[in-house]
């Protein structure tokens, strides 16, 4: 068996990059991967402004306190500022242009206002509570780079810098399919011995969160013919097949004989529990992900290997997950061959609970948990001790 770091590092470095790009107006563009670098096409903020309300003064004016100026301006955010005579104060507002000559602002808890006239009673220091133009990106900088997942900040980022369009990288088109004569749709009987698809439905929702364009090809019956056929089709305008189920050895495990009679098997079973059986390969030049049947392994192979192979594909740099420590306030043995991802939760007390059960076939455990105790092979979790841990919500969650 391969580790799992062999395993994602062989399947990253056969990746063939998504070269097709679409343009979308920049409040469409969230969940996918920038394609091109947005540079800022004025500077942010784009003038110098104030951070807060008060009054705008010149320094110079205020070297002793207290001092009464008169009121010669008033300035509210969107507003021309003009020129601020010396020895005079401006009413200013958070997000006004700075007036002219004017080098900081008192804000208004410092000051006392008679009329049209102020009482300032603090000195100021110059640039106090002055955003200065260009101090978040300058004009001409690289705001975003191309291979940037844009999640809402980014969107912003783009709309501050006068990006009314982005260049992303199309939808990859991903060809999907369960195999297992035990399996019944949602909505359909199931005969006797059959269980509903879960994986169907879990496995479509991963690859749509990642904005992947999902050719659905339902469910193949356990037989070779039936396998080869649905690879076949799968092949034809996808650019990654993935499926779930058969991969296994027992004999109606078909997909690892189809994959080798129709195309390449580079490898095949992981040293990860749950996630073991897992058949990599190319069907012509499309390449093949053939995940376990039972759903947790699915999932835990689907966020750890398809998501980074998917994600690379788009021009994503950083494919991995991060991991944070935290403390386990529980206990398990070691598995002296397979590094573990146990399904747990943060408590109260900000440790993490297993779920009683680590069966792989409990998808009930996934809804239970917040995220993954990342446990290497042959280590014991003793409780008290950190551990590394992985959410949910980013392994499963868009780009």
């Amino acid at each position: 068996m391969l580790t799992l770091d062999a395993a994602s590092a062989q399947m990253l470095a056969s990746v063939r990059a998504i070269t097709g790009v679409e343009e979308l107006p920049t409040g469409a563009a969230g969940g996918r991967v920038l394609a091109r670098p947005v540079r800022a096409q004025v500077d942010v903020p784009p003038l110098d402004n104030a951070q807060m309300d008060g009054y705008a003064v010149r320094c110079a004016d205020l070297a002793q306190v207290p001092a009464v100026l008169p009121v010669r301006l008033r300035v509210a955010a969107g507003q021309a500022p003009g020129i601020l005579p010396a020895g005079a104060a401006a009413r200013i507002f958070t997000g006004a242009a700075i007036p002219s000559g004017c080098d900081a602002v008192v804000m208004q808890e410092a000051a006392l206002e008679h009329g049209d006239r102020v009482e300032i009673r603090e000195v100021p220091r110059p640039g106090q509570w002055i955003r200065r133009h260009g101090s978040d990106i300058a004009c001409g900088a690289l705001a975003l780079d191309a291979g940037q997942a844009l999640r809402a900040q980014h969107l912003g980022i783009a709309a501050s810098v006068g990006a009314a369009h982005l260049t992303v990288v199309r939808r990859p088109r991903v060809a999907l399919f369960c195999t297992g004569d035990e399996l019944a749709t949602p909505g359909d009987v199931p005969l006797p011995g059959q269980i509903y698809n879960s994986n169907r439905y879990m496995l479509s929702g991963l690859l749509q969160a990642l904005g992947c364009d999902v050719q659905d090809l339902g469910i193949v019956p356990d037989r070779l013919d039936a396998t080869q056929r649905a690879l076949e089709q799968a092949a034809t305008g996808a650019d990654a097949i993935v499926s779930s189920g058969g991969v296994s050895v027992g004999e109606e495990d078909h997909v690892k004989a189809a994959l080798a009679s129709m195309g390449e098997l580079h490898l095949w079973q992981i040293a990860m529990k749950p996630g073991k059986p897992l058949a990599f390969g190319r069907v012509g030049a499309v390449p093949f992900i053939g995940l376990p049947g039972n759903p947790v392994a699915s999932l835990v192979a689907f966020v750890m290997l398809v998501r980074p192979y998917l994600l690379r594909a788009m021009g994503v740099e950083q494919v991995h997950a991060r991991a944070a420590f935290m403390r386990a306030d529980f206990e398990r043995a070691a598995d002296p061959v397979r590094r573990e991802f146990l399904r747990v939760r943060v408590n109260d007390a900000g440790g993490l609970d297993a779920y009683a059960s680590q069966n792989s076939a409990l998808l009930s455990s996934v809804s239970w948990a917040d995220g993954l105790a990342d446990v290497p092979a042959g280590t014991a979790v003793q409780r008290g001790q950190p551990i590394r841990f992985l959410a949910l919500g980013e392994l499963t969650g868009p780009p």
